[in-house]
């Protein structure tokens, strides 16, 4: 089985600051790097980074000076849907793609794992976590209009893994439309998509203070 891996790093980071968020270190290491080196013990056929412009040069310093040189950087586009669709073309043709943010460098080997079954098994699957808050939704002015069960309910996190065929097909399909994540891209084809339960330590880097929330968390992620 041929696995290839997409991590996404075609955002701006705005919300994070100056900085990059992604150049920002975990235990003297880039968020990067750490959510690279996640796939490793998989051995994927290859791994591709979707960059930005801005982000291209520093990152291949990186990583050379990591031992990982062989990860190809590709472009990323205006959105994040455009920069996984050059990243889905610019792989060769393996069976099975893992698409994992790049600001997520906590994620668990074993949920990487699960995930990866899943996906063997059912050809779309996603990692994420129960919804542990009553969740309402409202409409535009603001009342109530409904309260879902939350056992239902789930917060959706990264690696979605699929068949390598299914997700291209989607973005080939879906090119050019605003979809949050690709697994809402497969749903949208009709195709079922499983979930498989991940941990809450797998938190995204948005802010400043996710770097110290992760700096604490590192240490039980192993």
């Amino acid at each position: 089985m041929k696995f290839s891996v997409i991590v996404t790093a075609g955002g701006s980071s705005s919300r994070y600051g100056k900085i990059n968020k992604l150049l920002e270190k975990i235990n003297d290491k880039e968020v990067i790097v750490h959510s690279i080196e996640a796939f490793l013990p998989f051995n994927p056929c290859e791994i591709i980074v979707s960059a930005s412009e801005a982000l291209e040069t520093e990152l291949n310093t990186i990583l050379e000076k990591n031992n990982l040189s062989f990860v190809k950087v590709v472009r990323g586009g205006s959105t994040r849907q455009a920069s996984v669709f050059n990243a889905l073309k610019a792989c060769d043709n393996p069976d099975i793609v893992a698409i994992h943010d790049a600001a997520r460098p906590l994620v668990k080997k074993e949920d990487i794992q699960k995930c990866l079954e899943s996906a063997i098994k059912n050809k779309a699957s996603i990692v994420a976590v129960k919804a542990v808050d009553t969740i309402k939704k409202a409409d535009s002015n603001g009342k109530i209009t409904e309260t879902p069960d939350r056992n239902t309910l789930w917060y959706v996190q990264t690696p979605q893994i699929f068949d390598y065929n299914l997700i291209l097909d989607a973005h080939k399909k879906l090119e050019g439309q605003s979809y949050s994540d690709d697994a809402g891209m497969v749903e949208a084809l009709g195709f079922p998509v499983y979930v498989s339960e991940g941990s809450y330590s797998n938190i995204k880097i948005t802010t400043k203070k996710d770097i110290y929330i992760a700096q604490m968390l590192f240490e039980n992620v192993e």
